[in-house]
């Protein structure tokens, strides 16, 4: 997950940047409110941990801001003020839950996973495209530009894996487990046969190349160079 941290006390927003990025997200932090409502405004965050009390502009303001913005981030208030009056002021003001402090990590990661899976029902994709490839889910098909690409079965498979990982690098165990159902090595070449034969389908005639191999760690899909 990307996810913005505002948090006024330097110690207490330097734990929780260290557990978060320990945890394998991706972190930006803010030490006041005009600060983490320029970023919330500019970046695509997957969720918010605002603190309610904070220098220039408060935790309800900045939340407030937000939505009249026609921002949707899911927003966890974390703050020391807990009586159910200031959890019912937070989550009036557009805030998604509220934490107080001081909390336990696991429970806040459990809060940061719940609130993103409230989201997911509303982000089932159809359509993946990356560059000018696009796949529609629906109807089995890929095309790039004005081409219709044919795809066997198991290279639409591997192509809608790397095409929803766009930008990672995805490694040969994650495609053994996702695309072939291997929950071990087999010691066979299947996946650099497949890749080269997508690789000749998708990127063969075009000017920019969207399959690559990142020596050493596996393959990634993306439209820039």
């Amino acid at each position: 997950m990307r996810i913005l941290v505002v948090e006024d006390d330097l110690e207490a927003q330097r734990y929780l940047v260290n557990g978060l990025k320990e945890a394998g997200h991706i972190v930006d932090d803010a030490a006041d409110g005009e600060d983490g409502l320029t970023l919330a405004l500019s970046r695509a965050y997957d969720v918010a941990i605002i603190d309610r009390m904070l220098p220039k502009m408060d935790g309800l303001r900045l939340v407030e801001d937000l939505r009249e913005h026609g921002n949707t981030t899911p927003v966890l208030f974390l703050s020391a003020l807990s009586e159910v009056d200031d959890r019912v002021k937070g989550l009036k003001a557009g805030g998604d839950d509220y934490l107080a402090k001081p909390y336990a990590f696991v429970e806040l990661m459990a809060r940061l996973d719940a609130l993103m899976r409230r989201r997911q029902p509303s982000a089932v994709k159809t359509r993946l495209v990356v560059g000018d490839l696009e796949l529609d889910l629906l109807t089995r098909t890929a095309t790039r530009g004005d081409v219709i690409i044919d795809l066997q079965p198991r290279e639409f498979r591997l192509l809608e894996y790397l095409m929803r990982h766009a930008g990672q690098v995805v490694t040969r165990t994650m495609l053994l487990e996702s695309v072939w159902e291997y929950h071990f090595d087999p010691q066979t070449n299947v996946i650099d046969v497949h890749i080269s034969r997508l690789r000749a389908k998708i990127d063969k005639g075009f000017d920019m190349p969207l399959l690559h191999t990142v020596r050493g760690a596996g393959y990634m899909i993306r439209a820039r160079a």
